[in-house]
C-alpha cells in the first residue's frame, strides 16, 4: 500500500477559476531522511517565493520525521514502498499519482529515481529534470559500465540534469556522455542564519564535562557507513596524539551520525584508548547547534558529490579538513578555507589537523574566510534562483502563453493531496 501524508490545507477550486495554479512540481527521491540530498531538497522547497511553484515529494521508499522540517503545510509527502530489487507495483502507483496531481514537472533525484523519469515521459509529463547529488553507493566513482549504459538508456526520457558540482558536471558529460547542452550545475546553498559561529552556546550541547573552553573540539557529521569513513578519522586521531601525547587532554572529538557501522568504530574507538576524547553523538536533530560546539570540521569521506556539511562548517566558521575526492576540491580552498588531504590516509589527516592545533590564528583565519566565501558563492538565494532559472526556462515565460489549450499543456491543474493507492 502507498501512503500519503499530505498536510490539510484550502482547495481554492482552480479548475473553475481564471487564474492558473501555479505549477506543480513532484520531486522523487529515495527515502526523505537526514542526509545531504534529501536535506538540499528541503532548503530548496522552504526557500522558493511563495506563489512561483507548489510542491509534491514522492519516496520510492518512506520517510522519517525528517519532514517535518519542510516550512509549509501545503508539501504533501508520499511513500510508494518500493520492495528491494524490481517491484512493478512502484511504477503503477507512481503512474497513479501523476494522473491524480498532473504535474508540470517531475525532478527525479540520483540513480534509485533514475527509472521514474521514464514512467514521467510515458505518462506525458511536459518537463522531466534529473538531479545527480553524488554517486551511486556501490558505485561511488561512477565507472560501472552497467549503470553507465543504463543512465544512456534513459536519457532519453530526461530533458535536462541537475549536477550539485562541476566534477558531477564534467561525469555526466564525459562518462555518461550527456550533451553538455542539457547539464547545468548549480552548487547547494546554506542558510546563514541558521548556520554561523556561536561557540559558547554551542559547547552547551555537549555532554557536561566534556569539553571546556579551552580544549579544541573536531568533529564531522555524516552516517556510520563506509564511504564517510569515519574509521580513518579515528585513526588520525590516534596518529596525532602519539604525534604529541599530551593532545589527548587538549583535544576533545565529536562524530555526528548514525548507521550500520556504530558497533565497528565504538569498538575501534576503544582499541584506539581514544574513549576518553571522542564522543559519538548518534543522530541529531539540532546540527547548527553542535558545529557550533566545534572548532575544526573534518569530513573524510572515500566520494562524496557535494557536501552539504562542508558548507555548513564553513558558515560556521570552521575551518574545514576534507578529503581530495568529488567535489571537496570546488568548496575547500586550500590554505585559505581549509585543508585538502588524500582519501583513506590518516597521517595525512592528522598532520593537517596538527598545523591548526600549533596555530590557533591560522585556524582562526581560516574560518573566517570560510564564511565569507559561503556569503558570496554558496548563499540560499543564489541557489534558489538558479532553480528557478532552470524550471523557468523548461516551462517557457509563462507571461506569454495565451489560451486555454497552452496553458493546460504547461501548467499542471491538479490538487497537491494525492489519493492513496491500494
Amino acid at each position: 500500500m502507498m501512503t500519503c501524508l499530505g498536510r490539510e490545507h484550502e482547495i481554492d477550486g482552480c479548475m473553475n477559476s481564471l487564474a492558473p495554479r501555479p505549477p506543480l512540481v513532484l520531486h522523487v527521491i529515495y527515502r526523505l531522511a537526514m542526509g545531504g540530498l534529501e536535506n538540499g531538497l528541503v532548503n530548496l522547497i522552504n526557500h522558493m517565493p511563495v506563489g512561483r511553484y507548489r510542491h509534491a515529494i514522492v519516496c520510492l521508499t518512506d520517510f522519517t520525521n525528517f519532514r517535518e522540517r519542510l516550512w509549509s503545510p501545503a508539501v504533501s509527502v508520499l511513500a510508494l514502498h518500493k520492495q528491494p530489487g524490481m517491484d512493478w507495483s512502484a511504477y503503477g502507483k507512481l503512474w497513479k499519482i501523476i494522473h491524480d496531481l498532473k504535474p508540470t514537472i517531475v525532478h527525479t533525484r540520483n540513480l534509485p529515481t533514475l527509472e521514474m523519469a521514464a514512467v514521467a515521459a510515458l505518462a506525458h509529463v511536459p518537463c522531466r529534470i534529473h538531479g545527480e547529488h553524488g554517486r551511486d553507493i556501490h558505485d561511488a566513482y561512477g565507472a560501472s559500465r552497467k549503470f553507465l549504459v543504463f543512465r544512456k538508456i534513459l536519457d532519453m526520457a530526461v530533458q535536462h540534469y541537475v549536477s550539485v558540482s562541476q566534477d558531477l558536471e564534467q561525469w555526466l558529460q564525459n562518462k555518461v556522455t550527456i550533451s553538455p547542452q542539457k547539464v547545468t550545475q548549480i552548487y547547494n546553498g546554506v542558510d546563514m542564519q541558521l548556520f554561523y559561529p556561536n561557540r559558547q552556546i554551542g559547547r552547551e550541547d555537549l555532554p557536561h564535562e566534556f569539553a571546556s573552553l579551552d580544549q579544541v573540539v573536531i568533529g564531522t557529521v555524516g552516517r556510520l557507513q563506509k564511504v564517510k569513513d569515519q574509521a580513518t578519522f579515528i585513526r588520525g586521531i590516534a596518529a596525532l596524539v602519539k604525534m604529541d601525547p599530551i593532545l589527548s587532554e587538549k583535544v576533545r572529538v565529536v562524530i555526528v551520525g548514525d548507521g550500520v557501522l556504530r558497533t565497528e568504530l565504538e569498538q575501534l574507538v576503544r582499541e584506539s584508548h581514544l574513549t576518553n576524547m571522542v564522543w559519538l553523538a548518534g543522530a541529531c536533530d539540532d546540527i547548527p547547534r553542535l558545529l557550533q560546539s566545534m572548532d575544526i570540521f573534518v569530513l573524510p569521506s572515500e566520494a562524496e558529490g557535494v557536501s552539504n556539511t562542508i558548507l555548513e562548517a564553513m558558515a560556521t566558521g570552521l575551518p574545514v579538513v576534507a578529503t581530495r575526492v568529488g567535489g571537496n576540491a570546488e568548496l575547500v580552498v586550500e590554505g585559505e578555507t581549509g585543508w585538502l588531504v588524500p582519501a583513506k590516509d590518516p597521517q595525512a589527516l592528522a598532520l593537517a589537523l596538527l598545523t591548526y592545533l600549533q596555530d590557533r590564528g591560522v585556524m582562526l583565519s581560516h574560518g573566517e574566510a570560510g564564511r565569507k566565501r559561503i556569503q558570496e558563492e554558496f548563499s540560499m538565494k543564489v541557489m534558489v534562483e538558479q532553480y528557478l532559472q532552470v524550471y523557468d526556462r523548461m516551462l517557457g515565460d509563462f507571461s506569454s502563453l495565451s489560451g486555454n489549450s497552452k496553458k493546460k499543456a504547461c501548467l499542471g491543474t491538479g490538487d497537491q493531496s494525492a489519493t492513496v493507492v491500494h
